[in-house]
């Protein structure tokens, strides 16, 4: 008997290995191209408008000298108060004066004074009243078109 082998030429493997550098997947966020100004607060609105702060996108210094001003609070005493509150007020002509306590919402809850006082700096003293509960409010000074606001707090 023939003893026979079979024999299987082995072929080479066909399997190939590439490396490709694959393009990386740039992610589509979309670029936002804008001339857009910074946020800028005014606290004080310099005609008398909002008692928080209103938004500013121009770059033009706002500023008012002291002596163009008509009202300045120069002291509110003492802070917090429990049973007198004592300002010092300077005007520089005279004016009809309305002095407010407002609380947190906006509403007017006393109306201290609202009478003309002479120019010059001057100290006002007002007892607050019992009824007032205990906790932060404004205190609103207009004189004419100009209106300051001040934080208290009432004990």
């Amino acid at each position: 008997m023939f003893c026979g082998i079979n024999s299987w030429a082995q072929q080479s493997d066909s399997i190939r290995i590439s490396l490709k550098t694959r393009a990386k997947k740039t992610s589509k966020i979309p670029e936002i191209k804008a001339n857009i100004q910074p946020y800028k607060p005014l606290y004080m609105s310099i005609n008398g408008g909002s008692m928080f702060g209103t938004y500013s996108a121009t770059n033009k210094s706002t500023t008012v000298a002291t002596k163009d001003k008509l009202l300045t609070i120069v002291k509110i005493y003492p802070n917090p108060v429990e049973d007198q509150l004592n300002i010092i007020i300077s005007l520089n002509r005279d004016t009809p004066v309305n002095i407010k306590i407002i609380d947190l919402l906006g509403n007017e809850v006393v109306t201290l004074a609202n009478e003309r006082l002479n120019a010059g700096e001057q100290t006002k003293s007002f007892a607050i009243p019992s009824r007032l509960n205990a906790g932060i409010y404004f205190l609103k000074v207009a004189a004419g078109a100009e209106t300051q606001v001040k934080r208290i707090s009432v004990l």
